[in-house]
């Protein structure tokens, strides 16, 4: 396969900006509504080209959540948006109660996820939101890993009839995917192997890939394939890609509970026993510091992603 390298750095929750104002073009019935962080999370180009689809509530994300039920119960399309820590800890058993349980046509839009807030600290590294969106019934979850595929994945959950949560982040990472139609629930193999798989999701996937290049020329072959759909999760992709590689390293920006990983494990335990080495973040809070501070001090980056893959194959 052709080997995929970028030096173009966008933000992922510009390319939801992005995606999000050709939602509104291409259908009238799209809203946006925010909680006070317009910029930040990229809505303020929908806000000029649609002031009368824009709703700013305001710090009051729960109400938000309630607001978005009534839209969507008329028939709307609204996309709630505001930091990770907000728009799924903080209102919980209103997406719970009012969208997942009723299973209504909201995107719940999670900027800022992850460690890479960075210096806003532990309070707003928001790395158990998977977890908690991915046990709600009716509810996809979707954690793309660049500015064109967020950009994507937003068109996609725009025409997407029931309950999508939608996490980016506030960096500048590679932009390396192509611009092409998003499909919820496929994965993507980025690069073909033997020996071990990677399954990789949002942040994490360029760091897989390149991990894949250093491990090959020290003799390993390694697939890398990008989760961007969290739920409903590609069970067909997993389990062909392990029978042929015999184990598996899963890498993500979230606690190692409730994550990617846990439903790696979960799918693999029940069809098709394998040994498993997970990066994420183990039981801990984040803390201040720069993005790639915090990546490396917590085990997110390629050094860990190629010792967990050594350590998986060393398993089998």
């Amino acid at each position: 396969m052709e080997k995929i390298e970028s030096t173009i750095m966008k933000d992922t929750r510009s390319g939801f900006g992005a995606g999000l104002v050709e939602a509104g073009q291409r259908n009238p019935n799209v809203f946006a509504l925010t909680g006070d962080v317009t910029g930040s999370v990229k809505m303020g180009d929908f806000k000029a080209a649609f002031p009368e689809r824009f709703i700013q509530v305001g710090i009051a994300e729960a109400n938000m959540i309630g607001i978005s039920a009534g839209l969507a119960l008329s028939g709307k399309v609204p996309f709630a948006a505001a930091f990770a820590g907000f728009i799924s800890g903080r209102v919980y058993d209103q997406i719970r109660m009012t969208v997942a349980y009723s299973n209504l046509n909201v995107k719940i839009c999670a900027s800022h996820a992850g460690l890479t807030v960075g210096e806003d600290g532990a309070t707003h590294e928001m790395m158990e939101d998977l977890g908690l969106m991915k046990m709600l019934p009716n509810m996809v979850v979707i954690n793309p890993c660049d500015y064109n595929q967020t950009k994507m994945a937003t068109l996609a959950a725009a025409e997407y009839v029931g309950p999508v949560y939608l996490r980016f982040g506030r960096p500048a990472v590679p932009n390396f995917m192509p611009e092409e139609p998003f499909v919820i629930g496929k994965a993507i193999t980025l690069n073909e192997g033997t020996d071990v798989t990677i399954f990789a999701t949002g942040h994490l996937v360029y760091p897989a890939v390149q991990s894949a290049y250093v491990l090959a020329e020290q003799g390993f072959s390694v697939e890398v394939i990008d989760i961007a759909t969290i739920k409903p999760l590609d069970t067909d992709a997993v389990l062909k890609s392990v029978a042929k590689t015999k184990c598996a390293v899963t890498a993500e920006e979230h606690l190692m509970n409730g994550g990617l990983g846990d439903s790696i494990c979960q799918l693999l335990g029940r069809k098709l026993p394998a040994p498993v080495e997970m990066v994420a973040v183990d039981d801990k809070f984040g803390e201040s510091g720069t993005p790639d501070q915090l990546m490396t001090a917590y085990g997110l980056d390629m050094e860990h992603i190629m010792d967990a893959c050594k350590r998986a194959i060393a398993r089998k």
